[in-house]
């Protein structure tokens, strides 16, 4: 099964620090392994607009996005920005990961902030997630996560705090229902 495209969504089990009770959209998947996005673990007193000044980039005019939480994307480069948004002609690097999604790491996006040539959303990112050649199918199989299709709202409009159940009820599943501890039958 290939998983890009798709949401998957920490199970109440897993507890490590960074992947716990994290919503993740697999931006690529192949017989190499898996890229993915943590999209629900904003990094504490970092927006959008702190990244700009930072990279001595000026909105061409104040809006909603500079205020926009950056997100840890993961453990593996996290200095490294990547942008998640809706489609979007004329960025040099955007790939397309499907008809309502693209994924980028050139700074055009980040310099549209403001401007006509802004996408309608924008997610950004520092940093992401990887697993090796049948590592994330493994985990999925270890019932580590649940796989969901994806739903671009749950990037781009649905409450941080709110993503990890909205992406479960999407399944159908109350995921705080779900105990934390396993058991052996």
């Amino acid at each position: 099964m290939n998983l890009k495209n798709h949401f998957i969504i920490a199970m109440p089990t897993v507890n490590d620090s960074i992947f716990s009770r994290s919503v993740i959209y697999i931006c690529e998947h192949n017989r190499d392994g898996a890229m993915g996005i943590i999209i629900n673990k904003p990094i504490v007193d970092l927006n959008v607009e702190t990244v700009l000044s930072r990279l001595e980039i000026t909105a061409s005019k104040s809006c909603a996005e500079l205020e926009h939480p950056v997100f840890c994307g993961g453990p593996l480069a996290e200095e490294q920005g990547f942008i998640l948004h809706t489609p979007h002609q004329g960025f040099a690097s955007s790939i397309k990961i499907s008809d309502d999604i693209m994924i980028t790491t050139s700074l055009d996006a980040l310099k549209s902030i403001g401007s006509p040539e802004q996408p309608k959303d924008l997610f950004l990112a520092l940093g992401y997630s990887s697993w090796q050649s049948l590592q994330l199918e493994s985990e999925v199989a270890k019932n580590d996560w649940l796989v969901t299709d994806v739903d671009p709202a749950i990037i781009f409009e649905v409450a941080i705090e709110d993503r990890w159940q909205k992406a479960a009820e999407s399944l159908g599943i109350n995921i705080k229902m779900i105990s934390p501890q396993m058991g052996n039958a």
